[in-house]
């Protein structure tokens, strides 16, 4: 109540005839603390009872955005690639900020009814927790204040704020309905916007950002690296189900296994006794997991190699792979400096004919959302390379590039052919990548062990690049024009060796090169030398790169 008192919440009135007061009551709550940074509390709240209100009388709009989480990883990639700090802030009762512009009446209180004006009601000023247009208020009176203080909000998140200071460095700020998170190179930034929220709003100061939306962020400045973890939240999933003590697996679904109708309950006692299992709720839980991290719980940021080397994406189709209603299956995952940012994995609207078509509507898919974070970045003068998006289908690559109309793509909805037109231009670039190499595979089938954990290396390929630059400066000193490195993958123990020939051979000496190169090459377990040889059993796998195109 003191709170309320404080922010000019309310008028206490007379409610004038012809008008109705909604209803309220107190919710009471305990909030999970942060470890070392805030300690867990009991809470009281105010809220109204929104559900009892009038469509245009009470309320008019209600969207209020939220950040994407894709945008989290995005600022959080950023953090990393530039070692900026990162800290968190929390506005205290946030929805009591807004302006409310329509004549809420309220009743008053439970245990603070006004004695001798019991009739007497509350003509609100403030939005109050559980209006309905609440939250779009709050947001209003937010970004008002952000644009008084010369920031910028982002034309592809409305809830991302930048502003470049004068020696061209930026400050980021990320609000996710009362949370923010702040970012920026010099900690005195962080301090002025501090300062400027906590004249505004009643603020409270959370320090280093160590958790956001459930998410875990450890972090190690000194190696450069940054993490997303959800560890905390899959335990309390897996206590609210009772399987604290059930095996884990390698995999979140066996390779052989299919999802269909058919495996649905069919019998009377089966329809009854899947009514008392919590299917949804534990499919839903599963779902905020994939969608804030991954899979597997946590991925690194990892430095993000300080590299532009452009916005990466991988995409995949499974053919037919609803079984029911044979829709296909789009697949696709994009990576900055070799560390997932966005991916998703959603059922086709229309049905494909072919292969090809299932994989040219997901590269349409995937282009869509490549256009989106190389703008998101783009506004933040991150100076990135052309998208690269990569696909197993080189017949579906060559139907993104041909700009002419065939029969066999008539039906084919018009809104999918939008993607020619970026390609054409060359905003995107669409290139092949082998089955056995494409992490989007995980995004649309089940996948056996090996593949799973080749698939969770998603930065293979920057690992690969810097790798080979540093065998390059090797070579160059060897007599044998040839310098060999090994690399361990993500979650296995198999290596990689890799093998560079110097700059400036000529191709026909760097095939030479390379055949006398494999001879001293041990054999793989399966008794293959050199080239490309992968085996399930096999301990190493050895790949040879020249460093000219033969």
């Amino acid at each position: 109540m003191e709170s309320l008192h404080k922010n000019r919440t309310w008028d206490l009135v007379k409610l004038p005839k012809g008008k109705k007061a909604v209803r309220c009551k107190w919710v009471f709550k305990k909030k999970e603390g942060t470890l070392g940074v805030e300690e867990p509390r009991y809470k009281a709240r105010l809220v109204a009872k929104g559900y009892s209100q009038i469509p245009g009388v009470d309320f008019t709009d209600v969207f209020s955005p939220v950040v994407k989480h894709s945008s989290i990883r995005a600022l959080l990639g950023i953090v990393a690639m530039h070692d900026l700090k990162l800290e968190q802030l929390d506005v205290k009762t946030a929805f009591l900020h807004g302006e409310l512009e329509e004549d809420i009446y309220m009743q008053q209180p439970e245990g603070f009814i006004v004695s001798e004006k019991e009739d007497y009601v509350y003509l609100l000023r403030k939005s109050l927790y559980s209006l309905k247009q609440s939250p779009r208020q709050w947001y209003k009176r937010f970004d008002s204040f952000m644009a008084s203080h010369d920031f910028k909000r982002s034309s592809l998140d409305s809830c991302v704020y930048f502003k470049k200071n004068s020696n061209g460095s930026f400050v980021y700020l990320l609000l996710y309905v009362d949370d923010m998170l702040i970012a920026a190179k010099d900690k005195g930034e962080i301090r002025k916007v501090k300062a400027q929220l906590s004249e505004e709003f009643e603020m409270k100061d959370l320090g280093p950002a160590k958790k956001i939306l459930g998410m875990e962020i450890p972090r190690d400045r000194k190696a450069s690296k940054l993490y997303l973890s959800q560890k905390g939240y899959i335990e309390k999933v897996l206590c609210k189900f009772n399987m604290q003590s059930a095996k884990p697996v390698s995999t979140p679904l066996a390779a052989h296994f299919r999802l269909s109708s058919a495996l649905s309950p069919q019998s009377v006692d089966e329809i009854e006794y899947m009514s008392h299992v919590p299917y949804s709720s534990a499919v839903g839980s599963l779902m905020y997991a994939m969608v804030c991290s991954r899979p597997d719980l946590s991925y690194a940021l990892s430095a993000f190699g300080r590299t532009k080397d452009g916005i990466i994406g991988y995409v995949d189709a499974d053919f037919a792979g609803d079984l029911d209603r044979r829709s296909s299956l789009t697949g696709y995952v994009f990576t900055i400096g070799g560390c997932a940012i966005s991916w998703k994995a959603t059922l086709q609207t229309t049905v494909a004919l072919s292969t090809t078509e299932a994989e040219y509507m997901a590269i349409t898919e995937a282009c869509k959302e490549a256009i989106w974070l190389k703008g998101l970045f783009s506004e933040r003068n991150e100076d990135l390379q052309i998208s690269t998006v990569f696909c197993d289908s080189q017949s579906a690559i060559f139907l993104t590039k041909d700009q002419m109309f065939h029969e066999r793509t008539k039906h084919i909805d018009v809104r999918y052919h939008f993607v020619r037109d970026i390609i054409a231009r060359g905003d995107i670039v669409m290139s092949k990548i082998s089955t056995h190499e494409n992490p989007a595979d995980m995004m649309t089938k089940s996948l056996p062990i090996t593949k799973f954990e080749h698939c969770l290396d998603l930065s293979f390929n920057a690992k690969t690049k810097e790798v080979l630059n540093e065998l390059a400066t090797q070579a160059y000193t060897n007599p044998k024009m040839y310098a060999a490195g090994e690399m361990e993958l993500y979650g296995s123990k198999k290596l990689y060796r890799l093998t560079q020939c110097t700059r400036d051979l000529s191709s026909t000496e760097c095939k030479k090169c390379l055949e006398d190169i494999i001879g001293e090459l041990p054999s793989c377990c399966d008794g293959k030398e050199g080239g490309r040889v992968v085996g399930g059993s096999c301990n190493f796998r050895y790949e040879i790169y020249p460093f000219v195109n033969a």
